[in-house]
């Protein structure tokens, strides 16, 4: 991801290269969009000549990244841009569009890339029916979405942003709960923390009993969402449904995420979704994202929404803190 250095002949070769196509009345190939009188192999070379004399770096097409309106995707969003910037593609951001919207956008060429979930692509958008293997997700996401929508799913994350159980680090050490199995077998002893919905929603609770056995807690009570870590962290609840890569679950003194060891809800691993077109364009932005997602663990996901939602920081801070990191 670092910047190289390009020699001068090298520099001078290609303007000459550049002087040759420009004669021949082609334009620069962006991404998503192609010369009417031009061949795409001759666009392409056009736009791989160009030279950023500044840099000393080949210019590359423009490659659309668009993200959703919560914060995680905003951030991760913003890492992808930042990594194809420092490849040398120029980017148009195109962020905070509806969930419910973001898969059109690419499907109409309004962006090129974005981070989708594995199990929404699965479940929201094919409408198949939930999976609980990661791999098996993502390679049917994967065959559907080249079939149906021209689009391909790059690498995806270790992170998974799906529904989990948390349970105070009190409750935890008393009980030597870390596991949604350990978690049945104690939750007589365990006041739940509701939203009310999750009793009763088919991949709530209701898909847990149908994998682990019955959850006969000592008591359960319906809070409003925004409450579920006071009120688990003072003491008044011991376990509340959460997603797994929340802001708050970074206080591990305080919280301990359940692992889900029967795999009772589908995985939620992010991934780069991207138009076919633009990547047979600028197939190395495959090597480019695949080497950031890689470094989305769930812990890293969850620290970077608690600098956003706790920490007050701005996303983009984050998101460029975050890459420098690893770049």
């Amino acid at each position: 991801m670092k910047k190289n250095l390009i020699s001068r002949s090298l520099i001078v070769a290609l303007a000459a290269g550049l002087t040759v196509l420009t004669g021949c009345g082609s334009s620069q190939f962006t991404s998503g969009s192609a010369s009417a009188s031009g061949s795409s192999a001759v666009s392409s070379a056009s736009a791989s000549a160009a030279v950023d004399v500044k840099s000393g770096k080949a210019k590359k097409g423009t490659i659309r990244v668009g993200s959703k309106d919560f914060t995680e995707n905003e951030v991760v969003a913003e890492i992808y841009a930042l990594a194809l910037e420092d490849a040398g593609y120029q980017v148009e951001r195109t962020f905070d569009i509806s969930s419910s919207l973001i898969h059109s956008s690419l499907i109409s060429d309004d962006i090129d890339v974005y981070p989708e979930y594995t199990g929404t692509g699965l479940i929201s958008i094919l409408k198949e029916d939930p999976i609980t293997d990661p791999q098996k997700v993502y390679d049917e996401v994967k065959k559907q979405y080249a079939e149906k929508f021209d689009a391909t799913w790059l690498d995806y994350a270790p992170g998974n942003d799906g529904q989990g159980l948390f349970i105070s680090k009190a409750a935890s050490d008393q009980y030597g709960i870390t596991t949604i199995s350990q978690l049945q077998e104690h939750a007589s002893e365990l006041n739940f923390a509701s939203q009310g919905e999750f009793d009763q929603r088919e991949d709530g609770l209701p898909r847990l009993e149908e994998v682990y056995g019955a959850f006969n807690f000592k008591s359960t009570k319906v809070y409003d969402n925004s409450l579920k870590y006071q009120v688990v962290g003072s003491g008044e609840a011991d376990v509340a449904p959460a997603y797994t890569t929340e802001g708050a679950l970074s206080e591990t003194d305080k919280y301990v995420l359940l692992e889900d060891d029967k795999q009772a809800w589908p995985p939620y691993n992010l991934a780069p979704v991207i138009r076919n077109d633009a990547l047979s364009l600028n197939p190395d932005v495959a090597d480019t994202l695949n080497a950031v997602d890689a470094e989305l663990t769930t812990e890293v996901l969850t620290k970077l929404n608690a600098q956003v939602d706790i920490d007050k920081q701005e996303y983009e801070d984050v998101a460029k803190a975050f890459y420098d990191s690893i770049s």
